[in-house]
């Protein structure tokens, strides 16, 4: 059988497929073929958050799968809303990649080293939010694109194709995506939790396929059906897992989407399972910052601990300087 795996068109999304299909194919001895899909996402314009931000990637990669369009989609994981898809199962988060957010700067600034006023692009609330709290007199602004698009706002970064705009001094943006495509020479500075937290799930894939085709338990060889089930319960990290878990559950319990001004980031060590997250007011005026640990190494664990975590924002007054809609 050949293995269908649908996939965004854009040099980033084709390139984290490809490498998660060599993977599979490696795995499953069975040939791979990716399938292009365009979304909602790729074909329209203006913010994302205007757009409503959560799932604008998504949907159609989604309705490919449940219409055996393909058998498997690979998602980034922070792309993904946080509620269940009918009939579709997340079957694998492979190792994850550096979850932090970076500056791209021209002459290898760092945001300590920019000018006032400064002109920083991002399309991220959450990056603009945090900008804003560590530099507030910096000019953030909101751009869209693929990542050479947005690169080449900047003038003189390696790698940038001459006659590139070159209208910002900077953008941030993920440090895993870059790695990807091959451009982390173009990093001026990677940003330190205490700047600026990732987006919940930043920097893992999501291997989504039909329930029928998953693993019995999602993420496991346990019980595993065929040689698509067992491929994709191989490619599963369970650190990674666990983690994304906890992120995600913060994001659910405030009910915000992918594009709300929240970070979080969950990591195991040894034993436990520690999770930070913070919630931002859009202008940087105000932030609150909670973080937990737990013993509890299950998904049922992880998701208590970001439900914990979320409760103690909203008790620290996240409802009140962002819109979330866990305060309606």
């Amino acid at each position: 059988m050949t293995v269908r795996i649908g996939t965004r068109a854009s040099k980033l999304a084709l390139t984290q497929t490809q490498q998660t299909a060599d993977q599979l194919a490696a795995v499953g001895g069975f040939p791979v073929e990716l399938v292009h899909i365009t979304t909602e996402g790729d074909v329209k314009t203006g913010s994302l958050s205007q757009m409503g931000g959560t799932g604008v990637f998504v949907a159609a990669l989604r309705d490919a799968l449940l219409q055996d369009t393909c058998d498997v989609a690979v998602h980034s994981l922070k792309d993904l809303p946080t509620g269940a898809a009918p009939g579709l199962t997340i079957a694998a988060t492979p190792k994850r990649a550096d979850v932090r957010d970076v500056l791209c700067a021209r002459d290898g600034l760092k945001l300590a080293d920019l000018p006032q006023g400064a002109r920083v692009g991002t399309g991220s609330p959450r990056r603009a939010a945090q900008l804003r709290a560590a530099r507030p007199d910096l000019e953030v602004r909101d751009i869209r694109g693929n990542v050479e698009t947005r690169l080449g706002r900047v003038p003189g970064l390696p790698g940038n194709a001459a006659g590139a705009p070159g209208d910002l001094d900077a953008v941030v943006l993920a440090a895993a995506g870059l790695e990807r495509i091959g451009r982390l020479d173009a990093v001026s500075e990677f940003f330190e939790m205490d700047v600026m937290l990732p987006a919940p799930g930043q920097g893992s894939l999501a291997i989504e396929c039909r329930t029928a085709d998953a693993p019995r338990k999602a993420g496991s060889t346990e019980g595993s059906q065929g040689v698509l089930a067992q491929a994709l319960a191989a490619l599963n990290d369970e650190d990674t897992r666990l983690a994304v878990t906890a992120e995600r559950a913060v994001l659910a319990r405030l009910e915000a989407g992918c594009a709300a001004p929240v970070g979080a980031f969950a990591y195991r060590k040894g034993s436990m399972l520690y999770l930070e997250a913070a919630v931002c007011a859009v202008d940087g005026t105000k932030t609150v910052r909670e973080k937990k640990a737990t013993d509890g190494l299950t998904e049922v664990g992880a998701t208590l601990l970001g439900i914990e975590v979320a409760e103690l924002l909203l008790a620290a007054g996240a409802a009140e300087i962002a819109d979330l809609a866990a305060s309606r």
